[in-house]
């Protein structure tokens, strides 16, 4: 089992070193028991040096162009703007082998070149909406290494943008003209979640559908809300290619971060998301123990065996396995902790 070295690390995060900043992100991905514990040593040591970035989440139909809007993004805020940017780019991963395409980085070519960047692709590995489980400690790793923009991009399918907006500031939805009905397969709930909303490709043939299309969408923002009081997402037309309306994007996620920094929402967004990701690292932990518990393998395949000659119902086996799982819970080290 690999080892890694916790001083070793946060040392060499505080410093920038770039090798010891991918062994860190490789430390809070991995899933063994002993590399969970130095994580989680790992994320306290650096919590004081995280927070003050950007945190900007991007998701989009597929063949929106995501990486390419981000490697045009990237650049222009680098070498115009002087920021550091990294970017977490969730693959997705195969449900049978695990394996991840990780081909984000061949499309941000130019962006991976710069030395104020950071780019590590991260295959999802079957969770939830294409979401890498350690993205979010990934992020604290980065900002806690000086990076003060980070991009994270989603696969864009399924429930991925739910995930991605519990863990950043501004979550900006890419949007693409000429796919049929506009506004076909965008969902209520998906536009809601939208603080900023892009359609990209406006360059072209394609500007005046780009427009068309952007025209369409602010009408529909306006549909979900009759309360004229309540922010509605900008919609805005840009392009990759040609650099057109990237600062005008940008300067509305500015203004986005700048208005939940004047009403004191930025504060409690983050909170809220703590509070999120409490609980869902509650229900990993308890998942994963689950699973891997001795004594709820030795009835599992038991239970199994019954469900299939009929001779137990499926409510029946799932309390057989709990209550093999409850007897067994105070052994984990986790078991007997307080809050204090």
């Amino acid at each position: 089992m690999r080892k890694f070295d916790v001083d070793k690390l946060v040392e060499g995060i505080t410093q920038g070193n770039r090798a010891l900043i991918a062994q860190s992100i490789t430390l809070v991905e991995s899933v063994k028991p002993a590399h969970r514990e130095l994580a989680h040593q790992l994320l306290q040591r650096i919590q004081p040096m995280t927070g003050k970035a950007f945190r900007v989440g991007i998701s989009g139909v597929p063949g929106a162009g995501k990486s390419t809007f981000i490697n045009a993004m990237g650049v222009k805020l680098v070498q115009e703007r002087n920021h550091r940017v990294a970017v977490l780019a969730v693959d997705p991963s195969s449900s049978r082998t695990g394996g991840s395409i990780l081909g984000d980085r061949t499309r941000m070519a130019d962006l991976a070149a710069l030395d104020d960047v950071f780019v590590r692709p991260s295959p999802s590995a079957g969770h939830l909406g294409g979401v890498a489980r350690a993205t979010r400690e990934s992020m604290l790793v980065l900002e806690a290494a000086g990076y003060d923009v980070v991009l994270v991009e989603t696969v864009g399918v399924g429930q991925s943008e739910v995930a991605v907006s519990g863990m950043v500031d501004t979550f900006l939805m890419l949007q693409v003209a000429r796919t049929g009905d506009q506004l076909q397969g965008i969902k209520r709930g998906i536009l809601e979640l939208a603080d900023v909303i892009a359609i990209t490709k406006a360059d072209g043939d394609n500007e005046q559908a780009a427009r068309v299309a952007a025209r369409e969408l602010a009408i529909a923002m306006k549909l979900i809300s009759s309360d004229n009081d309540k922010r509605r997402a900008p919609v805005l037309t840009c392009s990759s290619y040609t650099g057109d309306g990237l600062d005008e994007v940008w300067e509305a996620v500015l203004k986005h971060r700048a208005e939940l920094e004047s009403d004191g929402d930025l504060s409690a967004r983050r909170h809220a998301q703590q509070r999120d990701w409490l609980w869902n690292m509650v229900r990993d932990e308890l998942s994963e123990a689950l699973r891997t518990s001795p004594e709820v393998q030795a009835v599992a395949a038991e239970v199994e065996a019954k469900l299939d000659t009929e001779t137990l119902s499926a409510l029946e086996g799932a309390q057989v396995i709990l209550g093999a799982f409850a007897d067994a819970i105070t052994t984990f080290p986790w078991g007997r902790r307080s809050a204090d």
